[in-house]
């Protein structure tokens, strides 16, 4: 999944371009009450949507596309894409905050303004609406579909992604060439991975081998070792203590117990000499180069990506999973990502037209659309031969699967896997996921963000990191994280704890 740098909109901007749009969203078609479908849209008329999707690499269709010929011929409309490429997204959302002229059908990445605009009337409500829709209510689960918004009311559609995108991996010929057991506790780990890092490995007679590897992110987060945290009981992000939220940030002595295991493993050369300048993928990447023997990778892509590079230059090497290591109290936590993105309707556009978007969304989850827009259209992207299915050039050359991977889809971590792929292929990669699946760590804050936090918590999280870092490294005393969490409390922390609690209660 993409990530989004803040929208940085002022409060002033939002509200005199916007308080507009709360008056008139909410007689067009925002009232809960159900009048809004007194209107029935029988699909004889042709209407045109406007729909905005942040895009990757390669960027969206051309309007000729057949893609997007096949779904106007399905629902009797003249789809109208607005394709902006995913750097330039916070631009883009900034001029049509300024100009209050939202499209039809559009995205948010930002759950600050997700909070704020569906309080100033710019979503549709689609609650009223969803049990006309079957399709959505059963390919989304009703937990993500209530995620981020008050109580009977539904203003977006989550955009899905995996929750164990990342998943711990091990090079198993390594273990096997050094006669080691798959490690089940922290110590077993940090035994397994203080061999990579010694005992040669790769056999080619030099000390390059890392037992395991992390990095700091650009907004000031330690990454790559979520297994270590969770084992040592860290929150992912925020825990719930007697009702109330208490942040990662404030758990001092978890802190310092889990930097007392990365110190040792630094000190000792077990742990990647790099880390603290490595790029989020860093890990990943020196997996792939034959020089690091543990590290997070998407199961997607470890047997198209990771494999076959990693082969290239060790034929033998093998990759395989590697369950969260159970820390000193028992815990075991995978790295779970909770999606705060959401698909939205604006709710300026007239009754008729809601249903007709509706039936869009609904159709894309169906089973027919959702076989649409991740394998294209039978006869041009792919073919059936006997009971096999086969790409063909165009696939590659239309990407139509490009709805199901940048716009919305099924809860399904399936999501990459094709008709024509193999079944064992399928099979390997679904076990990964249903693997980690009995060791997600919930984030009971996720999509929470408080006006503090969206201001200064960035910056804070820096300096509690660096000051982490630092006591990873033998710069300071482990005794120095007690300092460091008591400035980020006294710099705004204490004031991000009692926003994000009001916002919790909130949606209670």
């Amino acid at each position: 999944m993409k990530k989004r740098l803040a929208l940085t909109v002022t409060a002033s901007l939002i509200a005199m371009s916007l308080a507009a749009c709360g008056t008139e969203g909410k007689n067009a078609g925002g009232d809960t009450s159900g009048k809004q479908t007194a209107v029935v849209d029988d699909g004889t008329e042709k209407m045109d949507i406007t729909m905005l999707v942040s895009t990757a690499a390669g960027g969206g269709w051309p309007d000729d596309h057949p893609m997007i010929k096949r779904l106007n011929e399905k629902l009797n409309i003249n789809l109208k894409f607005q394709w902006v490429p995913g750097d330039s997204f916070d631009e883009k959302m900034n001029v049509l905050a300024a100009s209050n002229n939202f499209p039809d059908v559009f995205q948010v990445w930002n759950a600050s303004l997700y909070a704020k605009w569906q309080e100033k009337g710019v979503f549709l409500d689609l609650k009223p609406l969803l049990g006309q829709y079957p399709n959505i209510t059963k390919s989304i689960p009703q937990a993500d579909l209530q995620l981020m918004n008050p109580k009977d009311h539904i203003y977006g559609l989550p955009i899905y992604a995996p929750a164990f995108r990342s998943n711990l991996s091990v090079r198993n010929d390594w273990l096997q060439k050094l006669g080691l057991s798959m490690p089940t506790t922290v110590d077993e780990f940090y035994n397994v991975a203080k061999a990579f890092a010694s005992n040669d490995p790769d056999g080619n007679k030099k000390n390059d081998t890392i037992g395991f590897s992390m990095s700091v992110s650009a907004n000031g987060n330690i990454v790559g070792i979520d297994y270590l945290k969770g084992a040592f009981g860290l929150a992912n992000n925020w825990k719930e203590e007697g009702g109330k939220l208490v942040p990662q940030q404030t758990q001092a002595k978890e802190w310092k117990d889990l930097v007392t295991f990365l110190r040792k493993a630094y000190s000792e050369g077990v742990l990647d000499k790099d880390f603290a300048v490595n790029k989020e993928r860093d890990p990943w990447n020196k997996l792939e180069a034959n020089t690091n023997g543990i590290a997070e990778v998407n199961p997607n892509e470890v047997y198209t990506v990771t494999m076959p590079t990693l082969q290239k230059l060790d034929p033998k090497a093998d990759i395989v999973q590697l369950n969260p290591p159970k820390g000193p109290t028992g815990l075991q936590f995978a790295n779970t990502i909770v999606s705060t993105s959401k698909v939205v309707v604006n709710s300026k556009v007239d009754a008729k037209k809601q249903q007709r978007i509706m039936k869009l969304l609904d159709y894309i989850l169906s089973d027919e659309g959702y076989t649409l827009i991740k394998n294209g259209i039978e006869g041009v992207h792919y073919k059936k031969e006997g009971d096999k299915f086969v790409k063909l050039d165009a696939f590659d050359k239309d990407r139509p699967q490009i709805l199901s991977t940048w716009f919305l889809r099924r809860f399904d971590p399936g999501i990459q896997i094709r008709l024509w792929d193999d079944k064992s292929y399928e099979q390997k990669v679904l076990s990964w996921f249903n693997t980690t699946e009995k060791y997600r760590w919930t984030d009971p804050a996720a999509g929470l963000v408080s006006e503090t936090s969206s201001k200064s918590g960035a910056d804070l999280n820096k300096k509690l990191t660096a000051a982490i870092v630092k006591a990873i490294v033998g710069q300071e005393p482990i005794e120095s994280i007690d300092k460091a969490i008591e400035q980020w409390k006294s710099g705004g922390g204490d004031k991000i704890v009692q926003e994000t609690n009001e916002l919790y209660a909130k949606l209670k």
